[in-house]
């Protein structure tokens, strides 16, 4: 069975940081490109950060450069989001996906993110 389980979301201040985790089970992880998504109430989904197969290329949205940083175990088939300096507007579900030559495969159920004071 395919999961793609989130982890670490919550409340924080702004200023603040998370560390989000995203642990997969019942694929290849490391044949498969993994991203991380956001979606805030009333708008559509966006990409934040991206990882390729082996962990060696990441990619940012611009708002997140500079403070988010994605990262991948293979050994553990976890991907990371290290977000730091949290703004409220970086308030949103974070969702991690897996992607096969290009294509969307699996997504997980994503976690709640709350930056306020």
């Amino acid at each position: 069975q395919v999961r793609l389980v989130e982890s670490g979301g919550g409340l924080v201040q702004p200023g603040g940081s998370l560390r989000l985790s995203c642990a997969a089970s019942g694929f290849t992880f490391d044949n498969y490109v993994m991203r991380w998504y956001r979606q805030a109430p009333g708008k559509e989904r966006e990409l934040v950060a991206e990882v390729t197969r082996a962990g060696q290329i990441t990619s940012y949205a611009n708002f997140v450069k500079g403070r988010f940083t994605i990262s991948r175990d293979n050994a553990k088939n976890t991907v990371y989001l290290q977000m730091n300096s949290l703004k409220p507007e970086d308030t949103a579900v974070y969702y991690c996906g897996a992607y096969l030559g290009g294509v969307p495969k699996y997504w997980g159920q994503g976690t709640q993110v709350t930056v306020s004071s």
